[in-house]
């Protein structure tokens, strides 16, 4: 898929980043399995977002897209991703703040902050907020029943 852009650093860690602008397909980042940073800002994903096995990423920003499935893109996060520490959703339906809908508030951007903990636990960073040791120990304890429902999409008649 040609949509992929890579630059170096060339620094001593020899870091990677990848852009991928207005870009749907994920298929060609399989071939980038040592990435470790990976901006998939303004790029119309939902809740198909399927990325391959990425054991060295570390920072995924998700912002702006069409993420409504909580639960679902943490549990694949989990999966394909376990060296991630900084996540960032701003912007999605699924991160419920009052950037995506006035109707939110600050209550239930952290019952989403406590659930994300709970079911990706190493992250450092949360929607370019510092994770805390009190939002660590309550996600352990309360993570489970957090939730976020996802929203229901009214049908019209």
């Amino acid at each position: 898929h040609a949509c992929i852009h890579t630059t170096g650093n060339g620094g001593a860690e020899g870091k990677s980043q990848t852009f991928l602008p207005r870009c749907v397909s994920l298929e060609g980042l399989s071939a980038f399995r040592s990435l470790e940073e990976l901006i998939l800002d303004n790029n119309q994903l939902g809740d198909d977002l399927v990325l391959p096995g990425l054991p060295s990423l570390h920072t995924l920003t998700l912002n702006k897209n069409r993420i409504t499935d909580l639960e679902y893109l943490l549990d694949h996060l989990a999966e394909v991703t376990p060296a991630l520490e900084y996540l960032s959703l701003l912007g999605n339906v699924a991160c419920p703040n009052e950037l995506v809908s006035l109707e939110k508030d600050e209550e239930d951007y952290k019952r989403y902050r406590c659930f994300v903990l709970y079911k990706l636990p190493n992250l450092k960073f949360l929607d370019a907020r510092k994770v805390t040791r009190q939002e660590r120990e309550e996600a352990l304890v309360r993570g489970a029943f957090m939730k976020v429902v996802k929203p229901k999409v009214e049908e019209k008649q």
